[in-house]
């Protein structure tokens, strides 16, 4: 069964090179070598997402339009920098909109996000790799998605310096090896999950 995956780029800048991007695009090449067709990035500071906790927050919000593409996908690549130690405000942005999931359940008590994988690339120049990762794979699991073995590939710089990863001329052995890695697993989880999709839960009548 063909798959399918929507990455999102959470970086702060609205355009302009991303060293997000730059980790989202060895994690495409992965994806693809592995059969599962990327959809083009979606880079939320470039779109008019509102604040707010439901699917849609009226005129002007831009979030219906990425949450649908999201949907559509198997496969979820959620890509955003370190800022302070913890996930960029976009990130969080992106995972508040998210928890709207937990009221739109189906007749059997299962999210929106039910069988869809989820898996993160983060990068940046200080510590806190762990700790982004944690946050947003917690937050995820709490919307309904599943999180593959080896799910985060990411990259820290020197701390307060000035090589970004979209700088490097060639990408670390760990990290290519990580990427591929994530890709494998994601895309293997995700597959079995569209075959075998979770089961629900009845309401008692």
């Amino acid at each position: 069964m063909a798959l399918k995956a929507q990455p999102l780029n959470c970086t702060l800048k609205r355009d302009g090179d991303s060293s997000t991007d730059a980790m989202l695009n060895l994690l495409r090449k992965d994806f693809e070598r592995c059969g599962v067709k990327v959809a083009e990035t979606i880079r939320i500071a470039a779109h008019n997402v509102l604040p707010g906790v439901t699917s849609d927050e009226g005129e002007g919000d831009d979030w219906p339009d990425i949450r649908e593409k999201i949907l559509a996908a198997d496969i979820l690549i959620l890509g955003g920098p370190i800022w302070m130690g913890q996930p960029s405000s976009v990130t969080k942005r992106v995972l508040e909109r998210l928890d709207a999931f937990l009221d739109e359940t189906d007749d059997e008590g299962r999210m929106p996000s039910y069988g869809k994988v989820a898996v993160c690339a983060v990068v940046g120049n200080e510590d806190g790799a762990h700790h982004t990762s944690a946050e947003v794979f917690q937050a995820l699991n709490d919307v309904g998605f599943t999180i593959p073995a080896v799910a985060a590939c990411y990259w820290v710089g020197e701390a307060m310096g000035s090589t970004d990863f979209k700088d490097l001329k060639k990408t670390p052995e760990k990290v290519a090896k990580t990427s591929a890695m994530v890709a494998d697993n994601a895309a293997h989880l995700a597959g079995l999950l569209k075959a075998k999709p979770f089961p629900g839960h009845e309401e008692d009548q």
